[in-house]
C-alpha cells in the first residue's frame, strides 16, 4: 500500500476478503432480511430488530464498555453513569428502526423515498456546486439514516457517488451497488483512487460516512472537547482536486422524516498540515452538530476516542505540530508512562 492510499483508507477496513462460501452466505443472508423487512409491518419489525439490538449490548460486555464511552464523551458524564447506559439503550433501539428502513428503501417507489426526509433545497446544492471548482465531498455521520439522504440527493438528478468498503464482502459490495444504481447512486470501492478523483475531476458529488471508529493515523481533532481523530481523505482529497467540503447535519424528527442541513462548504486551500488539520476539525464540528441535539440516534458502536489519556495527549501533541504547518509526526510508539504524563502535563490547557 502506498503512502497515499494510506492516507485515504477506509477507516474500517477489514483485512483480506472472506471465503467464498462466507461471501455467498452474506449475500443469500442479506437478500432474505431485506425480503423479510419489507414484508412484514415496518413498525413492529422495527421494535423487535431493536430489542435484539439492546440484548447484544446488555450481553456483549466489550461492546457495551465502547458504547458507554462513547455516549459519555457526549453527554459529558462518566461511562458508568445511568443516564448514559439509558441513552445507549435507546440509540441501539433506534438502530432497529434504521435496519428496516435501510432494507426497504431500495424498493420503496421514489416518491415514498423522497417522503422520508424533509423536502433539500436543489437550488442551494446547486449553488454550491456552481461556486466550486472541484467537486463537493459531502461529509456525514452515522446519525439517521443517510441512505434515505443519498436516494433523495440522486433522485434531484445529482451526480450522486458514495466510497464504500468493498474489502470484507466483495459479492455482497457488488449487489448493494447494483441495488445503488436502481436510484441514481453509485458506490466506489475505497481503493479506486482513479474513480474517486475522477469523481472530483467531473465536479460531482462524493458521500463519504467520517465516523467509522478511532484509528490512531487520522488527522487529531478535537469531538465533544475531547481529542480524537478523523480520516484524512475528505480533506486530502478536497486539497488535491479544488473540491471543497460539504457537512452534512442529519437529525431525525419527531414525525419521523430526516433533516438535512448542510453546512456551508469548507476550503482547504492547500496540502498543508494547518489547512489539513483546520479542514477536519470543522468536519468534527459537524459530526458534534449531527449527535448533539438527539445522541440516541447515533449508531457508530464502535470505539470512537482513544482509550488512555496518554493517547489523548499525544493527539494533542499531533495536533500542535500541524497547526504550526509541520507534517503530522505520527503517533508516539510505546510511550513510556513517565513520558505520557509528562506529554499530557505540557499541554494542558492548550488551545487548538
Amino acid at each position: 500500500m502506498t503512502d497515499g492510499e494510506r492516507r485515504l483508507e477506509a477507516p474500517n477496513r477489514r483485512g483480506g476478503a472472506s471465503p467464498r462460501i462466507v461471501e455467498r452466505s452474506a449475500v443469500y443472508g442479506y437478500r432474505f432480511a431485506s425480503w423479510l423487512l419489507r414484508t412484514l409491518p415496518a413498525r413492529p419489525a422495527g421494535t423487535v430488530l431493536g430489542l435484539g439490538a439492546q440484548a447484544s449490548y446488555l450481553l456483549w460486555p466489550k461492546k457495551r464498555e465502547w458504547s458507554n464511552r462513547n455516549f459519555g464523551h457526549v453527554l459529558g458524564l462518566p461511562p458508568d453513569d445511568p443516564r448514559v447506559r439509558r441513552v445507549a439503550l435507546r440509540a441501539y433501539r433506534e438502530y432497529g428502526r434504521y435496519l428496516v428502513e435501510l432494507m426497504r428503501v431500495p424498493f420503496m417507489p421514489e416518491e415514498q423515498v423522497v417522503g422520508l426526509m424533509e423536502p433539500l433545497d436543489p437550488v442551494q446544492i446547486q449553488r454550491f456546486r456552481d461556486e466550486t471548482p472541484g467537486g463537493l465531498i459531502i461529509t456525514a455521520a452515522h446519525v439517521g439514516n443517510n441512505d434515505v439522504v443519498g436516494a433523495a440527493i440522486a433522485h434531484m438528478g445529482l451526480p450522486l457517488n458514495v466510497v464504500a468498503d468493498d474489502s470484507a464482502f466483495p459479492e455482497l459490495f457488488d449487489y448493494l451497488r447494483a441495488q445503488r444504481e436502481q436510484w441514481h447512486a453509485t458506490l466506489i470501492p475505497w481503493r479506486n483512487l482513479r474513480a474517486i478523483f475522477g469523481v472530483l475531476r467531473r465536479r460531482e458529488l462524493l458521500g463519504l460516512l467520517v465516523d467509522w471508529g478511532y484509528r490512531s493515523d487520522g488527522i487529531p481533532v478535537k469531538l465533544f472537547g475531547a481529542w480524537t481523530t478523523l480520516p484524512a481523505g475528505p480533506a486530502t482529497l478536497a486539497a488535491k482536486t479544488s473540491s471543497r467540503i460539504m457537512p452534512a447535519i442529519t437529525t431525525r424528527q419527531p414525525d419521523g422524516r430526516v433533516r438535512v442541513l448542510l453546512a456551508e462548504p469548507i476550503s482547504v486551500a492547500s496540502s498543508d498540515p494547518a489547512d489539513l488539520q483546520r479542514a477536519t476539525q470543522a468536519i468534527a464540528d459537524a459530526v458534534a452538530d449531527s449527535i448533539r441535539p438527539a445522541p440516541e440516534q447515533w449508531y457508530s458502536f464502535k470505539p470512537i476516542w482513544p482509550a488512555t489519556a496518554a493517547e489523548a495527549a499525544d493527539l494533542e501533541r499531533r495536533a500542535l505540530a500541524m497547526q504550526a504547518g509541520r507534517p503530522d509526526p505520527g503517533p508516539a510508539r510505546d510511550l513510556p508512562r513517565d513520558e505520557a504524563d509528562q506529554v499530557e502535563a505540557d499541554h494542558v490547557g492548550a488551545v487548538p
